[in-house]
């Protein structure tokens, strides 16, 4: 009757979700984030590793909207700027001054963001602060393979969403001027100190 017992015990212990507080690299019968995440073939934990790394990737994606959507209305702001001063150029007498008024001092125009445009501001926010506490969920079932995956994820996502460019002023330079600058570049030697 024990026998009997400690061998339905042994059933029942098969096939359950196990959550660990430990480093490990468990595939089958891990839990991740609920029981109702429940893995019980390789093919499940090879489809939670690539949605933990896509979950990063759409993070990434998030956090590049959010500084886009940001950026446009920047240009807006630039956009109306330019509009009042040209407002205010063509407004002013032409008999008021004899040459241009040379500015007292740096002025700043204040533009604020209209309600809907600060709502998706905040939605973003929300929802970029919501996947990222998820993925620290995730982490947090301890699992090898998927903190992996997360990692492969942050790459994928930045190499995809957050493509460097930068855009530089920089002034034509006369020939003349290039010679000048090479000259001297020559006459200091190639570390700038001695020739």
């Amino acid at each position: 009757m024990s026998h009997g017992h400690a061998s339905n015990a042994t059933v029942m212990g098969a096939g359950e979700c196990q959550m660990e507080m430990l480093w490990n690299w468990r595939i089958v019968d891990s839990c991740i984030l609920a029981g109702s995440w429940h893995i019980k073939n390789n093919a499940m934990f090879a489809a939670s590793c690539v949605g933990a790394a896509l979950l990063v990737v759409a993070l990434e994606f998030l956090r590049r909207l959010s500084a886009e959507w940001d950026a446009f209305l920047l240009r807006q702001f630039q956009r109306q700027l330019r509009i009042q001063q040209g407002a205010l150029a063509r407004a002013a007498p032409s008999n008021c001054c004899d040459g241009p008024v040379p500015p007292l001092g740096t002025h700043y125009a204040t533009f604020r963001a209209t309600s809907l445009q600060q709502l998706i501001r905040a939605i973003l926010h929300a929802i970029t602060l919501g996947v990222a506490y998820l993925l620290m969920l995730i982490v947090m079932s301890f699992n090898g393979f998927i903190f992996i995956s997360i990692i492969l994820g942050a790459i994928l996502g930045k190499f995809l969403c957050d493509w460097m460019v930068v855009r530089l002023p920089f002034e034509a330079v006369d020939r003349e001027e290039k010679d000048e600058r090479r000259t001297s570049v020559a006459a200091a030697g190639p570390t700038g100190c001695c020739a």
